[in-house]
């Protein structure tokens, strides 16, 4: 799946136990679909994650900033079943 947005959140950049990369962010899209042969006003804000090289690039962005995220979708965790989407690649727009 591909997302493009705003960067409207971006953590710090941590390390997981195995001493991965790993920051979180939030990208917030906005745009208008045809939905029923009528137009509509799309509007979401996605929380993602990004781990490894993907995630060292990602801490350079700065907020504001437009991009385009590549990935897939994933529970947060075993206990919690909201979506997040998980970064195999960031693309500047």
């Amino acid at each position: 799946m591909s997302i493009g947005g705003q960067l409207t959140e971006l953590g710090d950049l941590r390390y997981t136990p195995a001493g991965v990369p790993r920051i979180e962010m939030t990208i917030r899209h906005v745009s208008t679909r045809e939905e029923a042969g009528l137009q509509r006003q799309v509007q979401c804000e996605v929380p993602a994650l990004a781990l490894g090289e993907v995630a060292q690039q990602a801490a350079s962005l700065k907020v504001g900033q437009q991009v385009r995220a590549e990935g897939f979708l994933a529970q947060r965790s075993l206990r919690s079943t909201q979506l997040v989407m998980h970064i195999d690649k960031i693309i500047l727009e």
